[in-house]
């Protein structure tokens, strides 16, 4: 079993440090490992996934699952931030979203402008921040120098940059899609390239129609769940890699792919659809359950991070 990384591991400055302790260690699951909750649907899909769960169209919803359910953040664009986060203001962590885009035009040319500000992040009380990135888009070019921006404010105001690494664009699915193992693995080791505290992939997936797809030599790997993920987690190196839960399945399932990654050395998940698409006691009993599992399986060692100086 792959052992996590650790903030021992990690050559940050002090405040990213402090907040990436509270994060892994204060809030949520605990011993070493996040769990975030998302609750940026509503901008990059519009309202339609809250309709399975009429309860969860009003973001407080998800504030008090946050919370009830032990979750280490509520992940936020910056309206429902500013409107709905007071009353749970030092109770559930937050990251700010600074960028987003919705579904409406195709992801041939995906490009995820920045609608908010490290200053507003500081400004709001966040543990970090959140940027997506377009992983081989052709307007790729115009998404590393954005990030750039973002990765050189978020040193200053010493706060954890967490990268949404999106392969996406009509060339990646020319390579045989946005979910295949050599795209997920390009993406992890995007985000270390590039300066990410944190990234955040999809589970990676073999389709057998499109392997020939694949670049060499992924085109002729026969890996496990398992050893794929390893490889993303050993691509992303010094950065922590959490694991999206994507849309909402079947509890074994999930359950099944939480064990597999935990097996594989990352530092957690970020799930939205797969709790806050089910009644409030159903999600509160899956997050217990998952929390469990993350303080269980494959466990970091809680007295390293603290012996190398965070409190």
């Amino acid at each position: 079993m792959k052992r996590p990384l650790t903030l021992e591991d990690l050559d940050l400055p002090i405040g990213k440090k402090t907040r990436l302790y509270r994060l892994l260690h204060k809030y949520g699951p605990g011993h070493g490992r996040m769990m975030v909750l998302p609750i940026d649907q509503g901008l990059e899909h519009g309202p339609r996934d809250f309709f399975v769960n009429p309860d969860s169209i009003n973001p407080e919803f998800q504030l008090r699952l946050a919370l009830e359910g032990g979750f280490s953040a509520i992940a936020f664009q910056v309206g429902l931030a500013e409107k709905y986060l007071r009353t749970f203001a030092g109770k559930v962590p937050l990251i700010l979203k600074i960028n987003g885009k919705t579904e409406v035009p195709p992801d041939d040319e995906a490009f995820s402008p920045c609608n908010a500000t490290v200053e507003d992040a500081v400004r709001l009380g966040a543990e970090a921040v959140g940027y997506t990135c377009y992983i081989g888009s052709p307007r790729q070019d115009e998404d590393f120098i954005q990030f750039g921006r973002v990765r050189r404010e978020a040193e200053r105001a010493g706060l954890p940059l967490i990268m949404w690494a999106y392969p996406r664009g009509k060339f990646m699915e020319q390579k045989g899609g946005r979910d295949s193992f050599y795209a997920v693995d390009y993406a992890a080791r995007i985000a270390q390239e590039l300066g990410a505290d944190v990234v955040k992939v999809n589970i990676p997936k073999i389709d057998e129609e499109k392997r020939a797809l694949y670049p060499k030599p992924y085109n002729e790997l026969k890996l496990t769940a398992r050893e794929m993920l390893e490889h993303v987690v050993a691509s992303a190196g010094r950065t922590l890699v959490i694991i999206s839960g994507g849309s909402k399945r079947g509890d074994e399932a999930l359950f099944q792919d939480v064990r597999t990654c935990l097996e594989a050395g990352v530092a957690g998940f970020i799930f939205g659809r797969n709790f806050w698409q089910r009644r409030f006691g159903e999600a509160l009993d899956a997050a217990g359950r998952i929390t469990k599992m993350m303080q269980e399986v494959g466990q970091p060692s809680v007295e390293k991070a603290v012996a190398g100086g965070v409190r």
